[in-house]
């Protein structure tokens, strides 16, 4: 081995001598005359800075041309390559430059310059170029077809930026076909930033005849899709950038047939469907980016140990599924992004076995379990797994150990506990570490480095307890520090912080600890850097006066603290202050004069104080103004919207303010949020706040004075969100106008005196959500003829308390598709109703509304939207309940209480699985309570009380757990907990049913037989020997009958017999004989009792167990009764 090592190294010396050689030869050959020349005429002719060139300046005539940097001769001194990058040029040239007289040029090279100009057409006489460089030299305009000429031409570069100022190259007139028809050498073609008209996928045509392409570069071109299979016949393919254009489509799976692809980049491409995994397989593949294609799917397979693959970008896709563990075998993996993607399931610990990471950002996922160590990565500068759900510990305190080049570190929006990893602040070369939003309780026992360049350091949103912790006050390099909303007690004295004197930013807000300002020791030099200082909650009594020299100062937040008193002057003063908040303390005046607030003030808030007096002076370039919640009086100033330019939020509800509101107020032209609800002001609404809706987002007014009509003068292009206006003495109608507001989501006009009907051109807003229109005169029903409009988002509908009528139109009910949705709310990210104020920012107006739930107004201070409502009460509806209503499987409230609505209750009232309150009481609603009522785990009030329900309230369920007063005024209903006895109650009631019946069956049935038995029997009566022979035919019958039921019969005898009888008996023989006549009669009724007709299989069973006595009727008549039991 060792001899082979030093052959192969003398080898390559040898080499190196003669490539040296060469290249000297050259390069100092004698340079032509001519060709000096020119190359100095080109350089008379070119504008570019000395001070930035390295290469034009040093031109000279005393030094051949040859010699000159950035030129290249050949051995007859002829120019052959020409390297004029980078060097500043500007102005441009045209087709009379001398650089083409330059017939030998092979090489030129004019990249990364400013010519500002069109590209020459005088490029085709330069017959001999093979390579040719225009990128990002700031040409603009059509780029001539003359380059088309340029039949020798390997690597074609005229790449631009110039699109992002819009005046770019393109490729029009000659399109892309034209360009590239003759160019059958080429191999590299670099197009990035030309903007290219071709139609669809035509351009994959255009190149498909350029067999020896070998790189592709065309990103931002303006091209649209789909990717045609006709680029599969590029087969020598090795890279293709094609990022930023519109695709539109799937990637072909044809691309697995490029052999030679090392770097495949297609982010940005609005690409859709499944990828093909067999890419990833790819084992020449080493680069591969397919970030913010949002729409495309996909997962990864088991990759390969054959693999070349180094950087890995799927980033704000949809890909998901598990991270399989064979991506342990990837040990040239450096970069891997996955980044808002949908991946899940937990992460393989062969991750630790990628020695040559570098940058990992898995953030936004939903990985879960626990973090596994990536020790062995020695090279790893940037790990991020923030917006997850790992959890857990991290198992040892040395986890991070070793990770020497590791610079910022993320695992932020996860619920990883236990202690903080103190191997973590051992790290030389760790610049940011973010923990927040996880449940780290505690600190290791640690010591930090002297040298160490620790800058930023959030652990804000845990639940770190105890004192602060000192061993912070090592970090010497820290100038973010965040460790607010935690569990951190004690006092902390706020100049030992001082100690850090690289602060700009420090929040300590939300802990239990107690801030004591000492400005004694606080001089003019102590946070000479600080910009940001948020001591929210820190029990603050004061103002820290140190702070009134700290001209850097822009965010200070001392709200929800125990300030009393009066706002300093000074504060007004701070030169560079943007943002102020002192909410929630108890402030009561502000220190006058006030003419000198700084110009630079964005925000401020000072709600929930007891500030009093008139509104004092506005900043004039303030952006966000809260005031409410104190106690302001006098009127609104007249002068208001002269002070608000700037302005997207004014917020003066919720205090005394009295008058009128001003009309200078619409000089506000950049209001966004309007709220001047929970005052006294009184008059009318000014029609121009209406016309202000072109920029006007909120407005609310509700709760004052406010009277007349709401002006019909909202502009076409209103954008419109919310608008409140409940609790005023607003009459008239809803104004037409109104549906101009298409973006609608909250409106709200409840009590006032409104009379008008249901506002069916609302239909047409989809976007509306909260439609509140209780206790008003609106009448009619709610039926919308003329209109195809749909409220898919509606999920809050209060109309209690007006005139409407008629039955509930059921099909409109089959449009509110938000109440019918099924999703787990557990699982979905909760939302509120709310607007943003400021882009980038994290203040929302929240949107609230009144709702009766539960027999009581709430008032949802937050909106959340998936919480549901229905309030139809207090009019008068009537017909039966609409089934639709029950297909609301998300409502959590109805209420149709004190109507006419009639019907029974239906079963499907069971789907309404999320239902936490019904109120259906005074109606005529009638029949059973259905038992799916009692499947409702989620209902917590229930009223039925004052219909016709009628039966037994289901029991074995929680309907018990209601009070009486939930069923009461139902005569008909009984069971608990109801003190009616169901069981006395139905027995008498079906007995007397039974009764009626029985009656009318005896009666029809007596008559029947009575009828029928005269017809036939009274002429036998009559007809003497029609009587014998009935008798006779009678007797047969039985005695060939009743033996088979194990009977007897004797026959009475004939007429003649007892004609004998009578004559020769007496008296007394007349009377033995109706004895035993009496006797055979109890006997045969006896027997027939115990015998009993089976009418399924019929035939008569008789009773083995039953013996007929010959015994008196008097001693027979209790053991008949006992027979027929048994």
């Amino acid at each position: 081995m060792r001899i082979t090592l030093i052959s192969f190294f003398s080898f390559n010396i040898f080499f190196y001598c003669i490539y040296l050689t060469f290249h000297v030869y050259v390069a100092s050959g004698n340079c032509l005359v001519d060709q000096q020349s020119l190359l100095l005429q080109l350089k008379n002719s070119l504008t570019f800075k000395p001070e930035s060139s390295t290469k034009l300046k040093l031109w000279n005539s005393s030094i051949a041309c040859c010699d000159w940097i950035g030129v290249t001769c050949d051995s007859k001194g002829f120019v052959i390559g020409l390297d004029l990058s980078g060097e500043s040029i500007s102005g441009g040239f045209d087709n009379t430059s001398s650089l083409f007289d330059l017939q030998h040029l092979q090489k030129l090279n004019f990249a990364v310059n400013n010519f500002s100009s069109v590209i020459p057409s005088g490029f085709n006489k330069l017959q001999m170029l093979t390579y040719l460089n225009l990128s990002y030299a700031s040409f603009v305009g059509q780029i001539p077809i003359e380059i088309s000429q340029l039949t020798r031409l390997v690597t074609l570069d005229i790449s631009s930026f110039s699109y992002l100022i819009g005046q770019g190259l393109k490729l029009e007139k000659p399109n892309l076909q034209k360009l590239v028809q003759n160019l059958t050498s080429i191999r590299q073609l670099y197009l990035d930033g030309v903007s290219i008209t071709a139609q669809r996928q035509k351009w994959c045509n255009d190149l498909s005849s350029l067999h020896d392409l070998q790189e592709l570069s065309m990103s931002y071109c303006n091209l649209s899709g789909p990717l045609d299979l006709s680029l599969s016949k590029l087969e020598n393919l090795s890279i293709i950038i094609l990022d930023g254009n519109n695709f539109t489509s799937t990637v072909p799976k044809t691309f697995v047939n490029f052999k030679n692809l090392t770097i495949l980049s297609i982010p940005f491409c609005g690409l859709t469907g499944t990828f093909p995994p067999e890419i990833f397989q790819m084992e020449t593949l080493s680069f591969i980016d397919l970030s913010f294609n949002y729409n495309l799917r996909g997962s990864f397979p088991e990759f390969l140990p054959t693999g070349s693959l180094q950087t890995l970008r799927v980033s704000n896709t949809s890909f998901n599924g598990s991270f399989p563990y064979t991506i342990g075998k990837m040990r040239h993996l450096s970069e891997i992004d996955l980044s808002n993607c949908k991946f899940n399931g937990t992460l393989p610990n062969s991750l630790s076995n990628l020695t040559e990471l570098r940058y990992i950002d898995f953030s936004s996922n939903r990985f879960t379990g626990q973090m596994p160590s990536f020790r062995m990565a020695k090279n790893l500068t940037h790990l991020d797994l923030s917006h997850n759900h790992l959890s857990g510990a991290i198992p040892l305190s040395s986890h991070f150990e070793g990770l020497h080049n590791l610079v910022s570190i993320d695992l932020s929006y996860n619920s990883i506990n236990g202690n903080i990893p103190s191997s973590l602040f051992t790290l030389a070369s760790v610049q940011k570490i973010r923990l927040s939003f996880n449940q780290f309780s505690k600190f290791d026992k640690f010591i930090i480095l002297s040298s160490s360049v620790v800058n930023t350091l959030d652990l804000s949103s845990n639940s770190l307890s105890g004192p602060f912790p000192i061993s912070i006050f090592q970090l010497s390099s820290l100038s973010f520090l965040d460790l607010s909303s935690n569990r951190l007690n004690g006092s902390l004295q706020l100049d030992e912080l001082l100690k850090l004197i690289n602060l700009t930013a420090i929040d300590l807000s939300f802990n239990n600890i107690s801030i004591n300002v000492n400005d004694a020791n606080a001089n003019q030099s102590s946070f000479h850097n600080i910009s940001t200082l948020n001591l929210a909650s820190c029990n603050l009594k004061t103002f820290p006066s140190f702070l009134r020299n700290k001209s850097k100062l822009a965010i200070l937040d001392l709200s929800h603290n125990q300030i009393q008193g009066t706002i300093p002057n000074w504060i007004w003063m701070l030169p560079n202050l943007q943002s102020l908040n002192v909410s929630h303390n108890m402030l009561t005046n502000l220190e006058e004069p006030l003419q000198n607030l700084t110009s630079n003030l964005i925000s401020l808030d000072l709600h929930n104080n007891q500030l009093q007096g008139s509104i004092p002076v506005f900043p004039k370039y303030a952006s966000y103004l809260d005031y409410s919640m104190n106690k302001f009086g006098l009127v609104i100033p007249q002068d208001i919207g002269n002070y608000l330019n700037f302005t997207t939020f004014l917020s003066l509800s919720n205090n005394s303010l009295d008058g009128n509101i001003p009309d200078s107020i619409c000089n506000a032209l950049n209001l966004q949020v309007l709220d001047l609800s929970i005052n006294n002001i009184s008059g009318t609404i000014p029609s121009c706040l209406m016309s202000m809706t072109e920029t006007l987002v909120v407005l609310n007014l509700k709760m004052n004075n406010l009277k007349g009509f709401i002006p019909d003068e909202f502009p076409p292009d209103c954008v419109l969100r919310t608008l409140d206006l409940k609790k005023n003495k607003l009459d008239g109608k809803i104004p037409k106008s109104l549906v101009n507001c298409s973006a609608l989501e909250v409106l709200d006009l409840a009590n006032n005196n409104i009379h008008d009907t249901f506002p069916c051109m609302l239909k047409n807003i989809s976007t509306l959500r909260v439609l509140v229109l209780r206790q008003n005169r609106f009448y009619g029903t709610l039926r919308c003829q003329k209109t195809n409009g749909t409220w898919h988002k509606l999920q809050i509908v209060d109309i209690a308390f007006n005139n409407f009528s008629g039955k509930l139109p059921g099909n409109c009910f089959t449009k509110w598709e938000a109440m019918m949705s099924d999703e787990n709310q557990s699982d979905s990210k909760v939302n509120h109703v709310r607007f943003q104020i400021l882009q980038f920012s994290q203040i929302y107006y929240q949107d609230s509304v009144t709702v009766t739930s539960k027999g009581q107004q709430l008032e949802l201070v937050k909106i959340l939207t998936v919480f549901t409502s229905i309030d139809f009460s207090s009019n008068h509806f009537d017909g039966e309940i609409p089934k639709q209503l029950f297909d609301f499987i998300a409502l959590y409230v109805l209420n149709l209480s004190n109507n006419a609505l009639s019907g029974q209750i239906p079963s499907s009232i069971g789907n309404l699985q999320q239902l936490e309150s019904l109120d259906l009481s005074n109606n005529s609603l009638e029949g059973k309570i259905p038992t799916e009522l009692s499947n409702l785990s989620f209902l917590s009030f229930l009223n039925l009380s004052y219909n016709q329900l009628s039966g037994k309230i289901p029991t074995g369920t929680q309907l018990q757990s209601f009070q009486e007063t939930s069923f009461i005024g139902n005569e008909k209903l009984c069971g608990p907990p109801l003190t009616t006895n169901c069981t006395s109650t139905n027995t008498s009631r079906t007995t007397k049913e039974s009764v009626v019946e029985l009656d009318w069956q005896y009666i029809f049935s007596g008559v029947g037989f009575g009828v029928g038995a005269g017809l036939v029997f009274a002429p036998l009566m009559i007809w003497e020997r029609g009587r014998k022979w009935s008798n006779g035919i009678i007797d047969k019958i039985l005695i060939a009958i009743l033996p088979l039921f194990g009977l007897t019969y004797t026959p009475i005898g004939n007429d003649d017999d007892e004609d004998d009888t009578k004559d020769d008996s007496n008296m007394t023989d007349d009377s033995d004989y109706n004895e035993d006549e009496n006797d055979l009669s109890y006997q045969r009724l006896y027997c027939v009792f115990c015998s009993k007709l089976d009418i399924i299989n019929k035939k008569v069973v008789h009773d083995s167990n039953c013996t007929c006595y010959n015994s008196s009727p008097a001693s027979n008549s209790t053991n008949l009764s006992d027979s027929y039991s048994s």
